[in-house]
């Protein structure tokens, strides 16, 4: 059985309440990894061209305000 496998076997077994809290943890879990592969990805400049991009339709009025 794979280490995948095993973890789907035990979050099945769960709770409502155990699965209510593993939701939970899993989404901060999940956003820390987010953050730290757009931090990657910034440090690396693969978003500089989308930034460029960006910057460029806000100086010619192509952008819309939040």
């Amino acid at each position: 059985m794979s280490k995948l496998e095993a973890i789907e076997k035990k979050v099945s077994g769960l709770s409502a309440e155990e699965l209510a809290e593993f939701r939970r943890w899993f989404a901060e879990f999940d956003a820390v990894a987010w953050d730290r592969q757009i931090e990657h990805d910034v440090k690396a400049g693969k978003l500089d061209s989308l930034a460029d991009e960006a910057l460029r339709a806000h100086a010619v009025d192509k952008s819309t305000e939040f």
